[in-house]
């Protein structure tokens, strides 16, 4: 099993660099495990206290069920990976049932901030982005995908998201083995890593 970690700022294009990585794979041989699905329940809480949730701190994700999840997965088992809305901060009652595969991929903003979780990848991979184009992609899901005004976009990216991008995202670029510039649109770095991909299943 070989385990893949994709790392990057939110809006910089992970989830086109782990379709590209997927889809050049055998149907069946990959696992797509993402950090979002591991945020804390907090569908219990205010509207307002809601609104107040900072998604981009590592306290927000629940890092020893992912990480239990991983284990169970190199283990051979299935797991049962939550869902998780930000409409409403809570997890919804069905799961996601996961089976182990040759090739599993764990993405997400803060996945190289743990050190446990970092010690079970085999690749690690950070993708970078221009602010201004995080920033933009940002705007864009954040309306779309999460019921934001264009002000409420803008007053959480300041809040939350420059912040801790700053202090908890960008200095894990120390910890890959590879860093893609210009996130899902450098296809030669892509490449490169669908060919160590493609070694490790042929050995």
């Amino acid at each position: 099993m070989l385990i893949i970690g994709i790392a990057g700022g939110s809006g910089s294009g992970k989830s086109t660099v782990v379709n590209k990585i997927a889809s050049s794979l055998s149907v069946g041989s990959v696992a797509i495990i993402s950090q979002d699905a591991y945020y804390k329940d907090n569908g219990h809480l205010s509207e307002e206290a809601k609104r107040k949730i900072n998604f981009d701190h590592p306290s927000a994700i629940e890092f020893n069920l992912l990480i239990k999840h991983l284990d169970q997965l190199k283990a051979g088992q299935s797991i049962e990976m939550p869902i998780y809305s930000y409409l409403t901060c809570a997890r919804s009652k069905e799961t996601v049932t996961i089976l182990p595969k040759g090739v599993i991929i764990v993405e997400g903003i803060l996945i190289l901030n743990s050190p446990r979780l970092r010690e079970r990848m085999d690749i690690k991979i950070f993708v970078d982005a221009d602010p201004d184009d995080r920033l933009i992609r940002i705007i864009r899901r954040d309306i779309i995908e999460r019921g934001r005004t264009y002000e409420q976009v803008l007053a959480h990216y300041e809040q939350f998201v420059k912040p801790m991008h700053m202090q908890f995202i960008e200095p894990t670029k120390r910890y890959a083995d590879i860093i893609i510039p210009q996130g899902g649109e450098n296809d030669i770095a892509i490449d490169i890593i669908k060919s160590r991909v493609w070694q490790h299943n042929n050995v």
